[in-house]
């Protein structure tokens, strides 16, 4: 028998004991007082004798951290919340159920529920004296080692449920995820926003150039797309009087699974009638530099080492950017910029356009580690973007960047059908030749543009990506409660159980 199989086997002859203690192992509604986290608030300041003076029955639980038996008496940590607070436990101030309970029975993990009174130990930890034990449920596997033995990546995505109970800064991020997300809601409902929900499955998917998933629906005898993007409902919204509308929202991409990217991942889209991409710089601007304070108290993050400042976002265009962050020799001219024989000689790609953004991604992307705004995207590689009026090659388009990522991404919306379709008309031509990600037609988004799509900024913002700035983490599996990961072995936890339980079964 395997040392795992060995401790479940035992965890089970608990449970049959602590039933014949008269507790259930897996117990019902427990009505606390105070939640840890409260108890320390409250009087996490307070001296022996005030905590004697107003001494106040108080109702806590939570799972056990530590436990430190000594004859007659012993203590215990729980957490809850992230919080811990330690209980003191005495044979003469329990029933003899409780303290055998207590005594032989417990194991790190269970949860339970204690009532008492708080005091101060010799050391001066505050602690709260049990009058009552209550068993509210048993772990039957064991707990990493010290609860901080838990390590292992992969265990730690898998089992998320586990990484939270033995990492209190896996639930801070998760937290400061929350945050994020509030804040995102709250400024966007102040501003005249609202909150909107547009399908998941979709008859043609569009809005990003990305390969989707595909799925299939029985009854009417479709294929359909989950979505990569919200964008072409929402605009639909806006043709229809919404004139700011915005989705907190679930997008999907058959693509593969690195540091930044998760086939399933969460994005923030909103579009506003009458303005441009310059007004929504500014809007973003605004809105990120809030939503760091919120977030983390501050408008400058720590992440990797390095401060980065969310009041002070940085602005250049994107050949700017280019002749900025040169460091491959001499730096080249604007003109080579615009020439589409140098472009040629620096990159592969079919068009001058691709090309120059190829030279970017190649020089700029990674050193973007400050926030920064990068605008003025070409034609190309922007179907659903408005072209500049005087440079008609290019579009009114932005990308924020932190990190060296790619947090945001942003444009004048193009609301001329008959140049929709022409741009639609380029992507299908780009799938012929074999781009599994160009875009489709729909020409029921054409048939709403020609009921007239007024100006219109339209921007995303990666929550998930934000999330790992403002949490200073490396990867976005860190920020996803549940990333998608490779199937694992078969686990046979549901025979072990059985096993086991015909073991317990039999001893008794």
């Amino acid at each position: 028998m395997s040392v795992e199989d060995e401790i479940l086997r035992q965890r089970l002859a608990s449970v049959r004991e602590i039933r014949a203690l008269g507790f259930s192992p897996y117990g019902h509604r427990f009505d606390y007082t105070h939640s840890i986290p409260e108890v320390l608030r409250l009087w996490g300041a307070a001296g022996a004798e005030e905590l004697d003076r107003n001494r106040t029955t108080l109702r806590i639980c939570g799972r056990i951290q530590t436990i430190r038996r000594m004859g007659k008496a012993g203590f215990a940590h729980l957490m809850q919340e992230g919080e811990r607070l330690q209980i003191y436990l005495r044979q003469d101030s329990l029933t003899a159920a409780e303290f055998d309970l207590y005594r032989r029975l417990l194991d790190l993990g269970d949860i339970v529920g204690a009532e008492g009174y708080l005091f101060r130990t010799k050391t001066g930890e505050l602690t709260l004296h049990v009058g009552r034990l209550d068993f509210l449920a048993k772990t039957l596997l064991n707990m990493p080692e010290k609860w901080h033995g838990l390590e292992d990546v992969e265990t730690r995505y898998r089992q998320r449920y586990l990484d939270l109970i033995a990492n209190p800064e896996v639930r801070r991020v998760f937290l400061t995820r929350s945050r994020i997300v509030a804040s995102l809601r709250r400024q966007l409902e102040e501003r005249g926003f609202v909150e909107v929900e547009t399908p998941m499955m979709q008859p043609i998917y569009g809005g990003a150039t990305a390969r989707p998933f595909i799925t299939h629906h029985n009854a009417l005898d479709i294929d359909l797309y989950l979505r990569i993007a919200p964008e072409l409902y929402l605009k639909r919204l806006v043709i229809g009087g919404l004139e700011r509308v915005y989705e907190i929202n679930r997008n999907f991409r058959n693509e593969g699974i690195s540091t930044q990217h998760n086939p399933e991942f969460t994005m923030l889209e909103f579009y506003q009638a009458y303005t441009d991409y310059r007004g929504l710089m500014d809007f973003s601007c605004e809105l990120l530099r809030q939503v760091a304070i919120d977030a983390t108290g501050s408008a400058e993050v720590s992440w990797q080492g390095r401060t980065l400042d969310f009041g002070r976002i940085r602005r250049f265009s994107l050949r700017e950017a280019i002749l900025e962050f040169w460091r491959d020799g001499p730096p080249p001219t604007m003109d080579e910029l615009r020439d589409p024989a140098w472009l040629a000689r620096r990159s592969t790609k079919a068009s001058p356009g691709e090309a120059l953004l190829d030279v970017f991604e190649q020089v700029v992307e990674e050193r973007l580690i400050e926030p920064t705004i990068i605008y003025d995207y070409p034609l190309e590689t922007s179907p659903l973007a408005k072209s500049k009026p005087d440079e008609p090659d290019f579009v009114e388009r932005f990308e924020i960047y932190a990190g060296g990522i790619e947090i945001a991404n942003a444009y004048t919306e193009l609301n001329d059908p008959q140049e929709q379709r022409r741009r639609f008309e380029m992507q299908l031509a780009a799938a012929e030749r074999g781009d599994e990600e160009a875009h489709r037609m729909d020409e029921d988004y054409l048939r709403a543009m020609c009921y007239g799509l007024p100006p219109t900024g339209g921007e995303g913002i990666g929550i998930d990506r934000l999330a790992m700035i403002l949490t200073d983490s490396r990867s976005i599996r860190d920020v996803i409660l549940f990333p998608l990961l490779r199937p694992e072995p078969p686990l046979g936890l549901a025979e072990r159980l059985r096993a086991a339980e015909a073991a317990t079964a039999h001893e008794g």
